[in-house]
């Protein structure tokens, strides 16, 4: 039977994993820490920023300061999550593992996320997932966005027929711009309008792939 697909790219926050109750403390903790005492971020709230740039995150949450202290703020920001996520791991969705594990034996996995550069690697070691994917790239490794980034990795590997997983209408929307197909997590923290597969639970990648 012909693969309906050649390869499968992931998001992560939401796709892979759920590092927000984690992520909550680490930013209140690096907030207080760094002059921003009286602004802190939830879990919940969290949810409905992952999958922005590092930069528009800290907007969002510190909307009074300037772009000069967004940047200063994001590798003192990423040093308090790293240290968190170090001790205390996101929680990966049930039946991801054994979902990477066997479509591993037929397609070539790769992640694209707009996180910052590390957390990849972050996830691989705090997960053992890193084994099942060829590649993991972010605008921290690149300085492009999500939809740039993909077609890197279609280039790079020469891929005809790729999927991208991802839980937003921004992932959405970069596989748009990307001339992707996407199939909306509904697992995960967002939502997707006109997603063209939409599954419920990790395993349920395997009827589609």
């Amino acid at each position: 039977m012909e693969q309906r697909y050649d390869g499968i790219i992931f998001d992560v926050d939401g796709t892979l994993w759920d590092s927000t109750s984690v992520v909550e403390k680490a930013w209140n903790k690096a907030l207080a820490d760094n002059g921003f005492p009286d602004i802190s971020v939830t879990a919940d709230r969290l949810k409905g920023l992952f999958g922005l740039p590092m930069l528009d995150i800290i907007k969002d949450i510190v909307p009074e300061s300037t772009l000069e202290q967004r940047k200063a703020f994001l590798p003192v920001c990423s040093k308090y999550e790293f240290e968190f996520l170090e001790k205390e791991a996101g929680t990966v969705y049930e039946g991801l593992p054994e979902t990477l594990k066997k479509l591993s034996e037929t397609h070539r996995l790769f992640i694209v996320s707009n996180c910052q550069s590390g957390y990849i690697e972050l996830l691989y070691r705090k997960t053992g997932l890193g084994r099942y994917f060829i590649e993991g790239i972010c605008p921290g490794d690149t300085g492009k966005l999500k939809a740039d980034n993909i077609r890197i990795v279609i280039d790079r590997y020469g891929l005809s027929k790729p999927l991208y997983v991802g839980d937003t209408q921004m992932d959405a929307d970069a596989c748009m711009k990307a001339g992707v197909p996407i199939c909306f997590a509904a697992y995960g923290f967002g939502r997707v309008a006109e997603p063209d597969h939409i599954i419920y639970s990790p395993l349920e990648l395997l009827d589609i792939c």
